[in-house]
């Protein structure tokens, strides 16, 4: 059985050095193209998931975030919450969020938005979104009368960087006027600018809790959510679970529930736009090879019954054909592979400009052997079939062709 083998190996080794060079390098090139299909379109929603992520961990919800029980509009007793949650294992710190809708004026603009009242010092160490200051300085705990804003909120130099409504392009040392929805109107200083890359951040406005507290006139002890970052080797379920232990009746959900929560019917449909792409460069390529094979197994018909009348068995012509579509797919795949990863250097280098971010593609390494075999299976049956149909052939009939 081995002997076999090797004979339809240099059977092989040689049908493809003797055959012609242009027909070799365009199969190669076809099968090294379909290869950078299959792995493309993964490598993207890869890349666009693990941007979510980013964005939802590091300027939105931190690892896990607590929210309001189902049957409540706000967090009550905050500062217990804060107390308890900072005391669990695993837990880094946590801080509380108060956001409310507010209608933003400047000169003729009108912006509805949500402001967000922050403890600084506590959200320094949970979100990263005071690195992200474009203009101007970020808040500190006690200031009132100030006030951040959000890129998206503030506007574009240019407008046609704008998603939506702005206030006119604002910066820092601006003033800007605040209409709350229990009645209070204020006009604040503009601290700062912030800009993300986070859709969601940059819309939006901040303020501190003492701010909060002047506009209420009273001690604020609730919250809208509070956001936890945890220890960099902490499991985000496992502080979930802590924190219902700890006797926390509302609703606690990781980064990847809420991811799941969100962007699950996207990532689903991504999926199934990736699974016909790969169908589709699967089908191309058992074409592709079924009519390469085809071609050479017609023209060497005479050789094929030359070799049958010299005794050679029909399992060694047949597999001296198999063998000749690995070799082919094994250059393809390695070229396709050299192909991807100048692809995703030059992405690196120029990413995909996204409303959440810049989107490079993420390669899996999972991908890249799941769809290596996928190729090797169909290039087998490509090249078995047209093989197969010829070797079955009596031996005169082969000859006089």
């Amino acid at each position: 059985m081995f002997q076999d083998l090797k004979v339809s190996f240099f059977l092989a080794v040689r049908g493809i050095t003797r055959g012609g060079r242009g027909s070799l390098y365009l199969t190669v090139l076809i099968i090294a193209m379909v290869f950078t299909n299959m792995i493309f379109m993964p490598s993207i929603i890869l890349g666009f998931i693990k941007v979510a992520e980013d964005q939802i961990i590091t300027y939105q919800t931190g690892n896990v975030l607590i929210s309001p029980h189902e049957d409540e509009s706000y967090i009550e007793d905050a500062d217990g919450l804060l107390e308890k949650v900072n005391r669990i294992p695993g837990v880094l710190r946590a801080s509380a969020h108060y956001g409310t809708g507010v209608t933003l004026r400047n000169k003729g603009n009108t912006v509805s938005a949500s402001i967000v009242a922050i403890r600084p010092n506590d959200e320094k160490l949970v979100t990263d979104v005071y690195r992200k200051m474009k203009d101007g300085d970020y808040l500190a705990d006690g200031e009132t009368n100030e006030i951040i804003l959000g890129i998206q909120t503030s506007g574009h130099k240019d407008e046609a960087e704008d998603m939506g409504a702005t206030l006119g392009y604002m910066k820092a040392g601006d003033p800007v006027t605040v209409e709350y929805t229990n009645g209070v109107s204020k006009v604040y200083h503009i601290k700062g600018i912030v800009e993300t890359g986070s859709y969601y951040a940059d819309q939006g406005a901040y303020i501190t809790w003492d701010e909060l507290e002047s506009v209420y006139g009273r001690k604020m002890n609730q919250a809208t959510d509070v956001i936890i970052k945890t220890q960099p080797d902490a499991y985000e379920p496992d502080v979930k679970t802590q924190i219902y232990r700890f006797g926390v009746r509302e609703k606690v959900q990781t980064w990847q529930d809420l991811l799941t929560e969100a962007m699950g019917r996207a990532v689903q449909n991504f999926t199934m736009l990736n699974s016909i792409t790969i169908i589709v460069s699967l089908i191309i390529a058992i074409v592709v090879l079924f009519i390469v094979i085809m071609i050479k197994t017609m023209n060497s018909r005479r050789q094929i019954g030359v070799l049958k009348a010299l005794g050679v068995e029909k399992g060694i012509i047949i597999n001296n054909y198999v063998f000749q579509v690995i070799i082919l797919t094994v250059i393809g795949v390695i070229v396709g592979i050299t192909l991807v990863e100048s692809m995703v250097a030059i992405l690196t280098v120029y990413p995909f400009q996204f409303p959440d971010g810049e989107v490079t593609p993420v390669v899996a390494v999972a991908d890249l052997v799941n769809n290596s075999i996928m190729l090797f299976i169909v290039a087998c049956i490509a090249g078995y079939i047209p093989a197969w149909r010829v070797a079955s052939e009596d031996i005169l009939t082969a000859m006089r062709s």
